[in-house]
């Protein structure tokens, strides 16, 4: 799939988080190129901004999952504190020594919102228990107990589901994708392990029985979030989502795409535009430090990265 010039040098004239990820996979510029721009994420645009807001004692916004002055009126989640920043930082390709100090920072200062719990050692929520693996495997934390508790916490279906401890014994889509994408982040910063690859692979057939749309019972499509495409992605799941974890996985381990994957690429692709680009939908509710795309309805440089990412990958191996 070939872009149209246009819409490449649109992409290019971005920041450089977004910027060096269109060199090194779409353009399949040399080494040199796409690491000399990724280098320059801590100090220039998004990445600088979000490190100059880091607190003193480590986090931001003075929380782990909700900031210190959250308020049950709020509209929608905030995705100002310490574990929101630390997925954006981390997923711009900011390297971990410009936020030296702060695995050990968290340790002693930040405590999670359920129960007080220990930041690295995780709490009761997948999706939470994802992201702080993902993101103390980059920052050199402790995280081998949360790894253990993907591997007891798994449901006899294959996936997960935050909602285990209120009695839900059935996967959710949302925390499947999620605990799966923070298994991946952390075997690919630490080698992982057999038990940790195995408990992956089968969260991923759990999706991939679905096709990744449609519910295993009635065949029926999840629900309209499915096909519905913002960014930044949080936590919600969606197609392009899906498949762009998938992508991922299979340059990691190797060998051809499973053909499961077809329907789900296809919804991707069918939101593509003429010009190659792909609209922003909608945005999760809720402040923010600041926005990193453009308006609702307009197109997305992130999405249409993505989108793009999923389908030449694809597109390449058929």
């Amino acid at each position: 799939m070939v872009l149209p010039r246009a819409t490449l040098d649109w992409l290019l004239d971005s920041d450089p988080a977004l910027r060096w990820q269109v060199e090194r996979d779409l353009l399949d510029a040399p080494p040199q190129v796409w690491e000399a721009t990724r280098d320059r994420v801590p100090t220039e645009g998004f990445g600088a901004r979000l490190l100059a807001a880091q607190d003193a004692d480590g986090q931001w916004a003075g929380g782990a999952y909700f900031p210190a002055d959250a308020s049950p009126a709020e509209d929608g989640q905030p995705w100002t504190a310490t574990t929101w920043a630390l997925n954006d930082l981390r997923e711009w390709g900011v390297d971990a020594s410009a936020l030296t100090g702060t695995a050990d920072a968290l340790a002693e200062n930040s405590r999670w919102e359920y129960q007080g719990l220990a930041y690295w050692g995780g709490e009761v929520d997948c999706c939470v228990n994802a992201w702080t693996l993902a993101n103390g495997a980059w920052l050199g934390a402790d995280v081998s107990g949360i790894a253990r508790w993907f591997v007891e916490h798994r449901l006899p279906d294959g996936g997960w589901n935050c909602a285990w401890v209120d009695g839900s014994t059935r996967s959710s889509f949302h925390s499947t994708l999620n605990s799966l994408k923070g298994l991946l982040a952390h075997e690919q910063a630490t080698g992982g392990s057999e038990e940790l690859r195995s408990a992956r692979h089968a969260g991923e057939e759990y999706l991939l029985e679905r096709r990744l749309l449609h519910r295993l019972s009635t065949g029926e499509r999840v629900g309209p979030w499915v096909s519905r495409f913002a960014f930044p992605l949080r936590w919600e799941y969606n197609a392009l989502s899906a498949t762009d974890y998938f992508r991922a996985a299979n340059l990691h381990d190797g060998g051809a795409p499973d053909p499961r994957l077809a329907e789900a690429v296809e919804v991707v692709r069918a939101d593509r535009r003429g010009d190659g680009t792909w609209l922003l939908e909608h945005r999760h509710p809720g402040r923010s430090w600041f926005e990193v795309d453009g308006e609702v309805g307009e197109p997305s440089r992130w999405l249409t990265f993505l989108g793009t990412r999923v389908l030449q990958w694809w597109d390449a191996r058929h």
